[in-house]
Parts: structure tokens; sequence; C-alpha cells
């Protein structure tokens, strides 16, 4: 007997890291093992008063019912606590705060909310692949908005502005970008809400890397009028170190959070209540965490860097966040070329930067989730194969 898939699915593709690591664990069956520069999940623990009050928490007879769907109290206040203590922006944490299970699904919940056939959503290329998909799954239809180094991987909204955006409803973006390290600015962010404003589309903002490798944290919300227009999607997974206990937000104007409450209330029954304390300890922690967290993160990044000069690429130094990108040298047809040979060669795995949209295909993305020592034997895996 066959039963075809439903056509929200025929034209998603299976995720592209989860085909290579089937390749990256074949290929580690038969010799060294590949070291992996691809995937973006912290490798260092959260902070030990994180793990203990999970612990603890977890240890209490009455903290394993089903939970409600907008999170416990005391975690809504740490993450509304969190918004102005280190944003300078005021939530109400009972109306515009909505705790996810991983800003992933939050990506979903929002297209699923308040996308359907025949509406448009802008995509920025190169960008976070997932945001494509959700949009195809949501059945509206993907509009490319294009991102390059010659405007700093910032949209050209005067281009857009001059497109017909009568059926865009949402446009996502996301700074500090992934996969560039591009940060946005004061002029930009400004441009951005009047152009939501203007146009009636709901600015969705991926804002999970505000915090590596940055001197302050951003948030749209910090400007004048962005609650009008924009929902903020934040989360501890790279901030804290916490990206498999799948913490994260919805931030943004009441009605919003009420609207993709909706459809998340559908989806789950609720967060395990060790893990919300444990997210309320995490949210709590002072500068000196992410002081020393980009201490480890700006000493890996000088080691990449060393190892993107072996190669011949190009790269911008100021870019933040947990990858590094960086232009291929003109002697490779494009990222995937110059990926597979060195995950054939060196038996080192580097993102080729084409998975993130056209706009990526001259490019390749390194993450910073490996010890310096990892870095290094990278570095020389590359100098003996390649050089």
């Amino acid at each position: 007997m066959q039963i075809q898939v439903a056509k929200r699915l025929q034209g998603t593709e299976e995720y592209y890291f989860s085909k290579k690591l089937r390749e990256i664990d074949e290929m580690n069956q038969t010799g060294t093992r590949v070291i992996n520069l691809g995937i973006g999940s912290p490798d260092l623990p959260p902070h030990p008063s994180v793990v203990a009050a999970l612990s603890e928490q977890a240890a209490l007879p009455n903290t394993h019912a089903y939970q409600g769907y907008k999170g416990i109290p005391a975690l809504r206040k740490a993450m509304a606590d969190w918004y102005q203590r280190y944003y300078s922006v005021s939530l109400n944490p009972d109306t515009e705060v909505l705790p996810l299970i991983g800003s992933k699904e939050g990506i979903m919940h929002i297209c699923m909310t308040y996308l359907q056939a025949g509406d448009e959503a802008l995509i920025p290329n190169p960008g976070y692949p997932t945001y494509r998909s959700a949009v195809n799954l949501s059945g509206a239809t993907v509009v490319d908005y294009d991102l390059t180094a010659e405007n700093s991987w910032l949209p050209d909204l005067d281009a857009l502005a001059r497109k017909d955006l009568s059926k865009v409803k949402l446009m996502w973006v996301n700074y500090p970008h992934m996969p560039t390290g591009a940060k946005v600015n004061r002029e930009f962010a400004v441009k951005l809400i009047a152009f939501a404003r203007q146009h009636n589309i709901l600015i969705c903002h991926d804002n999970p890397y505000s915090f590596i490798l940055s001197e302050q944290p951003e948030s749209l919300l910090q400007f004048e009028g962005a609650k009008e227009v924009v929902l903020e999607l934040n989360s501890l997974s790279k901030s804290s170190n916490m990206a498999g206990w799948r913490v994260g937000m919805l931030v943004g104007k009441a009605e919003r959070i009420a609207d993709v409450l909706r459809f998340k209330s559908n989806m789950d029954s609720g967060m395990f209540q060790p893990l919300q304390m444990a997210a309320v300890k995490a949210l709590e922690l002072g500068p000196e965490w992410y002081a020393a967290l980009n201490t480890i993160y700006r000493a890996r990044r000088e080691k990449v860097f060393r190892l993107l000069d072996l190669l011949g690429c190009r790269y911008d130094k100021n870019q933040v966040g947990m990858f590094v990108w960086a232009a291929i040298p003109g002697d490779n047809a494009d990222g995937y070329t110059l990926s597979d040979t060195v995950l054939h060669k060196a038996r080192v795995f580097i993102t080729p930067g084409g998975i993130f949209g056209s706009n990526g295909n001259g490019y390749i993305r390194v993450s910073l989730c490996q010890d310096e020592k990892v870095f290094q034997e990278a570095i020389d895996r590359i100098k003996n194969a390649l050089q």
C-alpha cells in the first residue's frame, strides 16, 4: 500500500544538515574522524546554577504535571526583566511574552498563524532555511529579497518598495544575521519600521545571536514604533548554551501574542516546569556570564581566521554571532565545491554558503562551536592535505 505525502511536503526537502550528517557518519566508520565545523550547536555547558536548578526542581514530587500554554509566570517575568535589563525594552510579562519550546517552533507558529494560500512572505537570500520551509508549509508563497556584501547584507528597502507588495503579509529579518554575521544599524532599523508601516507588513525578527561577540545586544523593539509592526523571536540556545533544552520566546504586541497562542495551544501541552525554572536562573545571569562566553568565542574566531587564510578566503573581521562567513577564492566553482574538497581531502566539514540561498553560492560558513584545540587540528589537517 502506498500513501502519498501531503502536497505541503512535496516541495519540502530533508534539511541539508540531516543529509550531510549521514554522509559524515559513514565517513567516520571508514577512517579518521571528520572534524565538524558546520553546525552552530554550542559545545560549552550552561552555567552550573542553571543545571543545579533543573536537578533540584526535577527532584520535587509536584513538578511533573502538564503546564500552561503560556509558561509559568516566573518565566514570563524573567524574560521581560531580561529584555529590560539588556535591551532596554519594556514588556508586559502577562500579555507581551510567550515562552516557546525553542524559537524554531516560533517560526512555524507565526507562519501558520498569519499565512495561507494566496499570501506572500519576504524571505532573506541568504538566510536561515527554516524561514522558507515554514512559509511553504503554511501554503503561502515565498518572495526572496536579496542581501549582498555591497549593501552590508541589509535589504534594499527602496528596491523592495518599487515591487508589488500587496500580497505580502510578513517579512522575515534576522540581525545579527545568520549566516553573514552582519549587524543592524539605527538608520536601517528606523527605515525598516517605516517601511513596514507604509506597506502593512509584519516584521518577524529572529534574534538568537545578539549576545555572541556583540559589544551591546540589540533588539528591533528598542526603536520607536517597533511594537506596532514587529514580532521578535529570541532564544537561550546560543546566549546560555542551552540549545538542546529548547527554551525560546516570542515578544511583541499583546494582540499578536494572543494570535500566535491560538495556534500554539493546539500544538503542545506546555514546557516541563523544571526546565522553565532553570531558564529563569539562566535569564538572571549577569553581564559577566556573557563576557566570559565571548572571551572564548573571540579566541576561537582568531583560529577560524587562520583556517580561512589557508583556504584563500576573504572575510570581514567585524562580523558577529556564532559563525564566520567568508568569500571563497575564485578557483572554486562555488562553496559546495570548496566544502567537498576540504571534507574529502582533509576530513574537515565546513558549511557551503549556498544552502542559505543563491546569494550564498560564493561563500562558506564556519561554526565557532568547537574547542581551540579542535580548530588547531583542523588547521593542521588542511595544511597537510591541501598545501
